[in-house]
């Protein structure tokens, strides 16, 4: 899908079933209640809305997650979720759902070369996409533009991952999408813990999740309450 001249059906179709299999594999609950939440409320009771970026967001649909569990929280939220592909941005804005989100065709660089900032950054699946310079750039990037918490989820590469994707997937093996195919090269070509940890710079620390998760963790600030803990 991240050919320019992919099959555009397919391609809006796996933006659809993203919104389906997202909150299955990526486990978003546990990283928005320990890592994220506290954040969020900090900005809070400041008397200001807390501010969340998604870089890479894709579909749209990890962004509008997070809207939605910061609104039960009772915590007001500004949420902007970007992504350099044109066919992204413009499947996610006319998808909002009336979430309220801001959608922008951008790519993160844009907005540290204009001074931007955020309580929380977030990306989902994003790291195993890019290259050495690439991921360095983002991870550069994201620190830059957090002032709370930076937090990358990821594949943890695993046979087993790719085992289990590879069977869970069957149902939609004749669906025109390229949820199966992708699904299963991005576990290939996701990082191992050790990996992923030789990569990153100074300041930012991987941890190994369940359900074959890593995350890339940057902080520059910690709540007294809601602590992040073991997953």
């Amino acid at each position: 899908m991240d050919d320019p001249d992919c099959d555009p059906v397919a391609l809006a179709t796996t933006y659809r079933l993203f919104g389906v299999v997202n909150p299955l594999v990526a486990a978003w609950g546990p990283v928005y209640r320990q890592r994220l939440r506290p954040v969020l409320r900090t900005a809070a009771a400041a008397g200001r809305p807390a501010t969340v970026l998604d870089v890479g967001a894709g579909g749209g649909d990890v962004a509008r997650s997070l809207a939605r569990r910061a609104a039960r929280d009772g915590i007001d939220v500004a949420v902007t979720a970007i992504d350099p592909d044109p066919r992204a941005h413009a499947w996610a804005s006319a998808h909002d759902g009336d979430a309220g989100l801001t959608y922008r065709a951008a790519a993160s660089g844009e907005l540290v070369a204009t001074g931007e900032r955020f309580d929380v950054v977030v990306s989902n699946h994003v790291l195993h996409h890019l290259g050495a310079a690439e991921l360095s750039g983002l991870l550069a990037d994201t620190a830059a533009l957090t002032a709370g918490v930076a937090v990358h989820n990821d594949l943890r590469r695993s046979r087993a991952a790719w085992l289990l994707y590879w069977i869970g997937t069957l149902p939609v093996a004749r669906v025109r999408t390229f949820l199966r195919f992708d699904g299963l090269l991005s576990i290939r070509r996701s990082y191992r813990p050790a990996e992923l940890a030789a990569m990153v710079p100074a300041g930012w620390r991987v941890e190994r999740q369940r359900f074959f998760r890593l995350l890339a963790v940057h902080e520059t600030q910690r709540s007294g309450t809601d602590r992040p803990g073991p997953v």
